[in-house]
This record gives C-alpha cells, sequence and structure tokens, in this order.
C-alpha cells in the first residue's frame, strides 16, 4: 500500500491520457495522495473534473491559479511529492525538460522538484524513434530520470509499432514496487549476467540455446529499482534492456568471463543467471562449410565454466547466486552446484514445465542456500521472482 506517499501525477497532450484517469484511480485507491497537473494540451483530451473527482484533490492547469494556502505552489507541490509521474509524456514535455525550459506549471514543478521523475513516454512510433527525441530520452536518462519503456502495439494514429503507453496496472505495480523496495540496496554494485552466448563453429553458425534472457534482466530490473548500481553483462537477445543500468554486451562465454572478471571487484553481489554455452569448437572455420557428406563430425572443446572460475576469486563479505536449468533431478543438481561453485544461493527451475520454460515472462522456481533453507515459488512473473531472490540476498546481510 501506499499510505502517505504524496504523488504528483503531471498529465500531458496525447490521446493517452484518457488511461491515466485510471492510473489515477489505482494509485488514490492504494492510498496514495494523488495531486494532478495537467497541460493546456491535457485538458483537451480529459476534464479536470475527472481527475479530481478521482483524486479529491484540486487540479493545477494555470500557473497562476489562486493558491489555496499562502505558499509558492509549485515549489510545495515539488518538495513534497515522494514521486513525480508523468504520463503520457509527450515528445514536447520531453524536450522542454531535456533542455531546462520551465514555461508551464509542470515543467517549472519538475524542475524544483528532488524527488525522482517517472517519465512514461507515449506518441506516434515515428516521434518517439526520432533520433531528437532519443537523444533527449537519453540526457534525462543520464542525470536520473525513471524513464519507462513504452509498448509496441496499434497506435491511436493507425500505426503500428513502438509508442502506447503501458497499461495503467503495469504502471501502478512498478510504482508500487518503487515504495516497497526502495532503497534497499542502495550503495551496493549487483553483476548480473544474463541470455545465452553464441560460440561461433563459421562466419555463418554458431552453437547457442533457447535462453532469451528475461529472467536475468528481471533481475538486473528489480536489483536497479531498489536503489543498487547494476552491471549487466548480456549475451546476445531480442528484449530492451531495463533503464540505468550499465550494459555490457558480449558474445561468447569467453566474453562474459572476461567481463565478468573486469568488474568483479566493485560487486557486492554476483548473479550467474547467463545460460553460457558449455563448449565450443577449437577453431573457427573461416569460410561457410559446405553441406557435402550425409553425415558432419564437429570436434567441441569445453569452454571455462564462469560461475566455476569466479567462485575461486570469492572474498568474504561478497555473495554469489546462480542459477540452475534442469528437466530432472532438480533438487539434487541444484544442490550439487551450490557446493562446487561456491554459491550462496541457487534458484533451480524445470524448464520442461509449463510456465517455467525459456521464453516466457513467468518462472516456477525453488530457491535453495548454504544455511539449508528451501524456498519454492508458484508460478509468477519473473520481475516478481526477481524480487523474491533479492529478498533472499539481503538477508545474508549485504
Amino acid at each position: 500500500m501506499l499510505n502517505g506517499k504524496r504523488i504528483l501525477l503531471g498529465v500531458c497532450g496525447g490521446i493517452a491520457a484518457y488511461k491515466v484517469a485510471d492510473l489515477a484511480s489505482k494509485l488514490t485507491k492504494l492510498n496514495a495522495d494523488v495531486h494532478v497537473v495537467m497541460t493546456d494540451n491535457a485538458t483537451e483530451f480529459v476534464a479536470p473534473l475527472t481527475f479530481r473527482s478521482i483524486t479529491g484533490n484540486k487540479v493545477t492547469t494555470e500557473m497562476f491559479d489562486e493558491p489555496e494556502d499562502w505558499n509558492v505552489k509549485h515549489v510545495s507541490l515539488s518538495q513534497s511529492a515522494d514521486l513525480v509521474v508523468i504520463a503520457p509524456a509527450t515528445a514536447n514535455i520531453i524536450g522542454k525538460l531535456a533542455n531546462g525550459i520551465a514555461d508551464d506549471f509542470l515543467t517549472t514543478a519538475v524542475m524544483a522538484t528532488k524527488a525522482q521523475v517517472m517519465l512514461c513516454p507515449s506518441m506516434n512510433s515515428n516521434m518517439y524513434l526520432n533520433p531528437i527525441t532519443q537523444k533527449n530520452i537519453e540526457t534525462l536518462r543520464e542525470i536520473g530520470y525513471w524513464v519507462v519503456q513504452p509498448d509496441k502495439g496499434e497506435l491511436a494514429c493507425g500505426d503500428v509499432g513502438i509508442g502506447r503507453l503501458p497499461e495503467p496496472a503495469v504502471l501502478s505495480q512498478k510504482i508500487l514496487e518503487y515504495f516497497t523496495h526502495a532503497h534497499d540496496l542502495s550503495g551496493k554494485t549487483v553483476i548480473v549476467t544474463a541470455g545465452p552466448t553464441q560460440e561461433a563453429l563459421d562466419p555463418v553458425r554458431f552453437i547457442s540455446n533457447h535462453s532469451s534472457g528475461k529472467m536475468g534482466y528481471a533481475i538486473a530490473e528489480a536489483a536497479e529499482r531498489r536503489g543498487a548500481k547494476v552491471i549487466l553483462v548480456s549475451g546476445p537477445v531480442s528484449i530492451a534492456p531495463p533503464d540505468h543500468v550499465e550494459l555490457i554486451r558480449v558474445t561468447t562465454a569467453k566474453e562474459m568471463l572476461d567481463a565478468v572478471r573486469a568488474r568483479y571487484a566493485e560487486a557486492n553481489v554476483v548473479f550467474f543467471i547467463a545460460a553460457a554455452a558449455d563448449y565450443r569448437t577449437p577453431v573457427v572455420a573461416e569460410n561457410k562449410m559446405k553441406k557435402l557428406a550425409d553425415n558432419f563430425d564437429l570436434v567441441l572443446v569445453k569452454n571455462e565454466d564462469i560461475a566455476l572460475e569466479i567462485g575461486k576469486m570469492k572474498q568474504p563479505g561478497r555473495v554469489h547466486v546462480g542459477a540452475c536449468a534442469e528437466t530432472k533431478d532438480l533438487e539434487k543438481s541444484a544442490l550439487e552446484k551450490l557446493k562446487s561453485k561456491n554459491f550462496d544461493i541457487i534458484m533451480a527451475n524445470d524448464v520442461g514445465q509449463k510456465g517455467a520454460g525459456f521464453g516466457v515472462d513467468t518462472n516456477i522456481v525453488t530457491i535453495f542456500d548454504t544455511h539449508g533453507a528451501k524456498l519454492e515459488l508458484d508460478e509468477m512473473p519473473k520481475i516478481e521472482v526477481a524480487h523474491k531472490l533479492l529478498n533472499h540476498v539481503i538477508s545474508f546481510g549485504i
């Protein structure tokens, strides 16, 4: 619940403004104190009375509205806010904030706040992907704005692509998670390995696996939301990285091992979630191998085991968290890896089980640790699994 949390909700002039009424309702039902600020254009899409009726608070639409109390309203609202949410965030508001323009109540209030700003872009795909918009978004990310990735789908203009405002239920859940876990990893550095690796056979072929990277990326997102500095070492995946994480892209298992080694001294916690390839060819063919015979013998050599090698470097005070994806003998395999790879905690799942395999948004896991604990989690979204896992990590006293 959001008891006592004051949220300044900025609504801009986009068609998605109608969705924000539902967001305001969900936040109010979570007992948040929601104060809505609307731009002039926003009032053309949704009446201020709608938000006043939902939140029970006066809606600000004008810079020089008569104040209810004797104070400078844009400053007082900004200073009392625990979180500022701007949804939908149009290209116009993003451009203004990125360039320090404060010419209405909303932009002035954001400039005056010290609270976290959550920016929810929503617009036509071409506008969103425009290099100017992307540069402005990156500028805001670099100074600490929390930028929520828009969804893909059919847009109000009839186009299909990126630019949809995420559903209110998704946004309210992100806000709830922000306050629930706020800053309990502040000052900590977390390394997460994620996704598959690829071991080339020739210029066009490689050995890999079905890992999508979703579990590792969820852990990275959850850790960042809880205040950690996150270094995400990722193999080739097709999903967008979480906001505010340092992304190191790698291809092979050796590159992943080298990347973790290079940053290990900074880390308080290392999550070995990637499905790194166990084998590679001793020599990569210079040219494409031709299909000549009915049978083909492939010679492979073993890669260095990333978790095992980093486990040899482990120092007191660091927590190592492993992953174990199996199709049988799950507990036995997990407990063997927990010991042999010097893990403190291991998350095990049966990838043959519906709702727990590669490429899906949910997982069903069992968490084991060196204290003898065994925690079984039912099917739930991977972001929730990530938070449960982080709770377990924190219990180790990092």
